[in-house]
C-alpha cells in the first residue's frame, strides 16, 4: 500500500466526512501537523510509498520537512505529478482549487518547482492525463518528459474519467528513443468504478507500474455520510469495516501493485492497512463486482461533489 496526500494538505477537497475528520482547524501549521502524524502512522504501518502532487496544496512541501525531520528514513519512495496548479489560496470556499494545463511551460515550470521544494523524485506522472488535453500526443512535450526517464526518474501519467481506459492505452504506445515513456500509471478503481480494469491489467502486462486511486470512492466506500448503501450492507454481511472491503477489493486485483490510503488521521491510516489482512470470500467479491455504475453516471457524480 501507499499513503497519498490529496485530502490532508490542502483544506478544502471533495471527500466525505471532513467535517468530522477535520473540523475547523484548517490552517497550514494545522494541517502540517495533521499530515506529519498521518505519515508517521504510515510508516509504522510498513508503508513505504507517498503520493504527491504540485496540487496538493502543500503536500510537498509537508512531505519534505517530514523527510528532513526523519533522515533515516531514505527507504521511504516519493511519487508527485504536474499538470494542475493549486489556486485554491487556502480557502474552503474557494470558486476554483484548481486549475489544468499539461503545457510543456507548465511541464518545466511546475518540474523546477518539485525539485526546488522536495528535491528529485523517484515517480513523476502526469497529473489527470485525458485524450482530450492532447498531453498524450505532444511529440516536443514527451521529449521533454524523456529526459526525466532517461536521468532515472520513472515517468508516469494518472488518470481520471470515464475514459480512463483509453487513456492508459494510449500512454502505453507512447514511445520515445524507441523506450517506452510512460512506465507507471496511477489510476481511479474501485467497486463502483473499475471499468479501467482491463486497460490496467494491459499495463501491467506490458511491465508498468500500476497504482490504484481512490479505492472508497472519496468516501463512498468507507463509514461516512455518503456511504454506499448497498456496499455498507455486503460490509456488514461479512463483518468487516467498509474501508477494509473497499480496499482488500482493489489489493485482490492481480495487476495492482500498489493501492493508495487516503486517510487523514491515524487512526484512518491503520484501518486502510488493517485491508491487507482482509481475504474476501468469492462470493463477497461477485457481490461486490455487481455495484459498479456507468462510468458517465460515476464521474458526473463525481465532479458535482462539493469542496468541503
Amino acid at each position: 500500500m501507499g499513503i497519498g496526500l490529496a485530502a490532508v494538505a490542502r483544506p478544502a477537497y471533495i471527500t466525505s466526512g471532513r467535517s468530522a475528520d477535520l473540523g475547523e482547524h484548517r490552517g497550514v501549521e494545522d494541517l502540517r501537523a495533521r499530515t506529519h502524524a498521518v505519515l508517521d502512522a504510515a510508516y509504522e504501518a510498513g508503508i513505504r510509498y507517498v503520493d504527491v502532487a504540485r496540487s496538493y496544496g502543500r503536500a510537498e512541501e509537508f512531505l519534505a520537512g517530514w523527510l528532513a525531520a526523519h533522515p533515516g528514513r531514505d527507504d521511504v519512495v516519493v511519487g508527485s505529478k504536474w499538470g494542475y496548479r493549486y489556486v485554491g489560496e487556502w480557502r474552503r470556499d474557494a470558486a476554483v482549487h484548481e486549475v489544468k494545463d499539461h503545457s510543456l511551460d507548465a511541464f518545466t515550470e511546475q518540474w523546477a518547482a518539485t525539485r526546488a521544494v522536495l528535491g528529485t523524485p523517484a515517480v513523476y506522472h502526469v497529473h489527470s492525463a485525458t485524450l482530450e488535453t492532447g498531453v498524450l500526443d505532444d511529440a516536443v512535450l514527451h521529449r521533454a518528459l524523456a529526459g526525466l526517464r532517461d536521468a532515472g526518474v520513472r515517468v508516469g501519467i494518472s488518470t481520471s474519467g470515464p475514459r480512463q481506459g483509453e487513456a492508459v492505452r494510449r500512454a502505453l504506445d507512447v514511445r520515445v528513443g524507441g523506450e517506452p515513456l510512460f512506465t507507471s500509471v496511477q489510476s481511479t478503481w474501485n467497486v463502483l468504478e473499475p471499468s479501467a480494469g482491463p486497460a490496467l491489467a494491459q499495463a501491467h502486462a506490458a511491465g508498468a507500474h500500476v497504482i490504484v486511486k481512490e479505492p472508497v470512492a472519496n468516501g463512498r466506500l468507507a463509514p461516512t455520510p455518503d456511504a454506499d448503501p448497498r456496499a455498507a450492507a455486503l460490509a456488514g454481511r461479512a463483518g468487516v469495516p467498509l474501508d477494509r472491503l473497499a480496499i482488500a477489493a482493489a489489493l485482490a486485483q492481480p495487476w495492482a501493485g500498489r493501492v493508495l490510503s487516503g486517510a487523514v488521521d491515524a487512526a484512518q491510516v491503520r484501518s486502510n492497512v488493517a485491508a491487507l489482512a482482509v481475504e474476501p470470500d468469492p462470493e463477497v467479491l461477485d457481490a461486490l463486482a455487481g455495484l459498479a455504475e456507468d462510468p458517465a453516471d460515476y464521474w458526473a457524480a463525481r465532479s458535482a461533489r462539493r469542496w468541503s
